[in-house]
């Protein structure tokens, strides 16, 4: 992700909703060993103790929705496949979006009750450990993005002729449940109506090119994800776009702009074909089947690396960010986070990535760029937060997550040399690809490939606020 700064609107607390559409059916064990316990309503993550849920593992979503732009409606049912990783009696979603119409459990109506982004579902039968099971569930009304003071507006979000989601870091939740943590990846189908006329994108590739509804008027487009994805990266564009399909490395390029836009985006699609190319020498093979972009006014002033297909908002055209956002695909995307206190490996490696393409495209060199931020003094605000963990609401500072997270990238090449250093990133990428990290995990590799202790350089560069010494 790359932002600019803006006014954010006050943040709207979510209310309390409690739904019964059926009696509660006790989910009492006859089958497996071992008590029935409830799932956790949190996987505890630092930053986002509530999100994400415990007990059960997703494998796949299938999204269908139906769109009306002219009064914003959605009607969706999305179906979740997911194994029970214990005994379980009920379980959590996380989902803050439109009102629910039922709740099936492997075919069988279920229980359920709303509490905040928490949707706590309880089966006829319990689930037990070890085997898939099935949830359904059908909501209908107006989605509304999520607005947060310090993280900004993500979520499902209106545009003038559609829609555009983006969800870092917990905004899925606004648009289908989910369980709505990095650490759980799954790979996805999309299957989206919208009115004639309007296009449809989305993660991954389209199997067909809009198929026309029985009562006419709604055309369904389909796309698939076949890779593991964060939820946080998926992601659906509704409106009038100028599409581009090309071919880059032997894999479709699809990218599209807001006809309002052609004089600031004319050269995504060249830019994004000739940054995968050099990416890709540079970081290890492309991590996914399809590339490409969508840019749109969206007033939220970021772009934002949705998994195969980045999304830009008016004004970020410029050809550091498509490297950024496309860096990601390796960084943040395939080798994902485990726990979003780590947010300086997603951003800190994509930054560096532009340094590393400014140095190899008659830019200046990676150690200039690293020297003219290094002369910030010594108790200046620019090292008051820790790179490797900053805080939920310091999350995507600037300075201690993209710049300083860059740094701490130069410093390790510094420490390490070249030829070791682009090994590491190349081995980083191959050995974790669809997969998550921490940053004791880059720690451990980088001192494996080395041969050195690198404890010191990476506390010093990490968990101090301060400006660490040469």
């Amino acid at each position: 992700m790359l932002r600019r700064s803006s006014p954010l609107a006050a943040f709207v607390a979510t209310g309390l909703t409690l739904i019964v559409p059926l009696p509660a059916v006790p989910a009492h064990a006859s089958t497996g060993s071992g008590a029935y316990v409830p799932g956790s309503a949190g996987l505890g993550d630092p930053y986002f103790p509530q999100a994400g849920n415990g007990g059960y593992d997703v494998g796949h979503y299938t999204i269908r929705l139906r769109f009306t732009p002219k009064t914003r409606h959605l009607g969706a049912t999305t179906t979740i496949t997911a194994t029970a990783t214990e005994n379980l009696s009920r379980f959590d979603l996380d989902f803050s979006g439109p009102k629910i119409g039922k709740v099936e459990v492997n075919g069988e109506r279920a229980s359920y009750a709303r509490k905040g982004q928490e949707l706590v579902v309880t089966p006829r039968h319990g689930l037990p450990s070890g085997k898939t099971f099935t949830v359904e569930v059908s909501y209908a009304g107006r989605p509304k993005a999520i607005k947060d003071r310090a993280l900004g507006v993500t979520g499902w979000i209106d545009t003038k002729d559609g829609a555009v989601v983006l969800a870092e870091p917990d905004g899925a939740r606004s648009w289908f449940p989910v369980n709505d943590n990095p650490r759980d990846k799954a790979t996805y189908t999309f299957e989206i109506s919208a009115p004639e006329g309007l296009t449809v994108l989305a993660n991954g590739e389209p199997k067909n090119s809009g198929v026309a509804g029985p009562r006419g008027g709604y055309r369904t487009s389909t796309w698939e994800m076949r890779r593991p994805m964060a939820s946080y990266l998926a992601m659906v564009a509704i409106g009038k776009f100028k599409v581009t399909q090309g071919v880059v490395d032997g894999m479709p390029n699809i990218t599209a702009y807001d006809p309002s836009l052609a004089k600031e985006f004319k050269h995504l699609h060249g830019i994004t074909a000739k940054a995968i190319t050099w990416e890709s020498k540079i970081l290890g093979d492309y991590p996914f089947s399809s590339t490409g972009g969508v840019a749109d006014r969206l007033g939220v002033y970021y772009a934002l690396e949705t998994q195969g297909r980045p999304v830009y908002d008016a004004g970020m055209a410029d050809e550091p960010t498509i490297v950024h956002e496309l860096a990601h695909q390796w960084f943040g995307d395939s080798v994902g986070l485990r726990s979003w206190k780590d947010i300086w490996l997603n951003e800190g490696f994509a930054s560096y990535a532009e340094w590393l393409y400014q140095e190899q495209h008659g830019g200046p060199s990676a150690e200039n760029t690293f020297a003219e931020h290094y002369k910030h003094k010594a108790g200046s605000a620019f090292w008051k937060l820790k790179t490797g963990d900053p805080g939920r609401n310091g999350m995507f500072d600037w300075n201690a997550i993209y710049v300083r997270g860059a740094m701490t990238v130069h410093a390790l090449r510094r420490k390490i040399g070249d030829e070791t250093f682009f090994t590491l990133l190349r081995t980083w990428t191959k050995e974790n690809r669809h997969s998550t990290v921490t940053t004791q995990d880059l720690i451990a590799l980088a001192e494996r490939l080395s041969g050195q202790n690198l404890g010191d350089l990476f506390d010093a560069w990490l968990y101090k606020a301060a400006k660490p010494k040469l």
